[in-house]
């Protein structure tokens, strides 16, 4: 059984699950590359599953400074981006349920948008092909934490914007707009509110427990780990901005302990069929980055799915490798460095360590 570790070395905070035998020296390699997280520093939790077992669980400074609470393996983190595969998956599984089609056109779901989108699809949205105009540029610049954009605002903001990028499907702009805009479509879809929607058909049946699309005054996130920035070399809180209220695009928070539960369901058919697995997982457009391809919710990168979440505070990232049964999560409540390289070199232990 996993042996649970709490434990101060030289002044870091350090908590976690060590499997025994080899994962307990994988995950003193772990510790090693998570140098910079620990001690007295808004921190990180790793996960690693191999072959459908945690066999790295590892939390290391602080949830919360001000608190002096430490980060573990059940802190919840604003997942930013990582959230995607969250909509995409419901959108799926209303496909799933004949409640939609994939290549429906957006404005049959919301007739209020112009014009210009006559021509853009779900699968358009989902795939970042859709040619919208980002919400960012077209909010109010002077735009504050204290008045936060919603998904709905978002639709509202595109109201005004009778033109895109490019023609939809004939190019790439990576698109929170586009996945405010699904949230929206699975309300319609549903009849529920896009969050009571993900609790019901995603959280509640994996068992994720306490992952939830956060809600300010509606719901409250557990073991909630609160976001930083290096400010004149001093940590400094910077939780939300004036886009953290928008849930389609990055709103969820979740813990490794939940992601294990998630990361299982995308190998069988508890949550989505074979075939919507596969269409999440497929390679539909080029992005900009020429080694990187993008399917529902996730950058295809060789044998590699993964998705990276950055907003004010927070930097996170999964890497699945499907076929190696490996996958590695990073969650940290800090605005830099970005970990998908920190997750590459972590996965890269185990699958060196694999090999004949």
């Amino acid at each position: 059984m996993p042996t649970i570790i709490h434990t101060f070395v030289l002044g870091t905070v350090l908590a976690g699950t060590v499997a025994g035998g080899q994962g307990k020296d994988m995950g003193e390699s772990v510790d090693a590359l998570m140098r910079d997280y620990q001690g007295d520093v808004p921190g990180a939790s790793v996960l690693v599953i191999e072959n459908g077992q945690s066999v790295v669980s590892r939390s290391y400074g602080y949830a919360d400074l001000e608190k002096r609470t430490a980060a573990s393996p059940h802190t919840n983190y604003r997942l930013a981006s990582v959230s995607k595969q969250f909509t995409a998956a419901s959108i799926l599984l209303l496909a799933q349920d004949g409640k939609l089609g994939l290549d429906d056109p957006v404005r049959n779901w919301l007739p209020s948008l112009p014009a210009s989108a006559d021509a853009v699809t779900l699968k358009h949205l989902l795939t970042h092909t859709s040619g919208l105009i980002d919400y960012e540029d077209a909010m109010p610049q002077d735009a504050t934490e204290n008045q936060q954009v919603h998904d709905a605002d978002v639709l509202r903001l595109l109201e005004t914007q009778n033109r895109t990028y490019f023609a939809p499907g004939s190019g790439y702009s990576y698109s929170n707009s586009g996945y405010a805009l699904l949230a929206l479509i699975v309300e319609k879809a549903s009849g529920k509110r896009y969050a009571a929607f993900l609790h019901d058909r995603i959280f509640v049946p994996l068992g994720m427990k306490h992952t939830v699309a956060y809600e300010k005054g509606v719901s409250e996130v557990a073991d909630r780990a609160y976001g930083y920035s290096l400010i004149d070399g001093r940590w400094r809180r910077t939780d939300q901005s004036s886009t953290s209220a928008v849930l389609g695009d990055g709103g969820i928070y979740s813990s490794i302990d939940d992601l294990a539960q998630w990361d299982a369901a995308l190998y069988d058919d508890r949550l989505l069929d074979a075939e919507s697995r596969k269409l999440a997982a497929t390679p539909w457009t080029k992005t900009d980055d020429p080694t990187v391809e993008y399917g529902y919710g996730w950058r295809i990168t060789g044998a590699s799915q993964w998705h990276s979440g950055e907003t004010i505070g927070f930097r996170n990232v999964i890497v699945r490798y499907p076929q190696a049964r490996l996958t590695v999560v990073v969650l940290t409540n800090r605005d830099d460095p970005e970990p998908y390289r920190k997750a590459q070199q972590i996965a890269a232990l185990f699958l060196l360590s694999a090999k004949p």
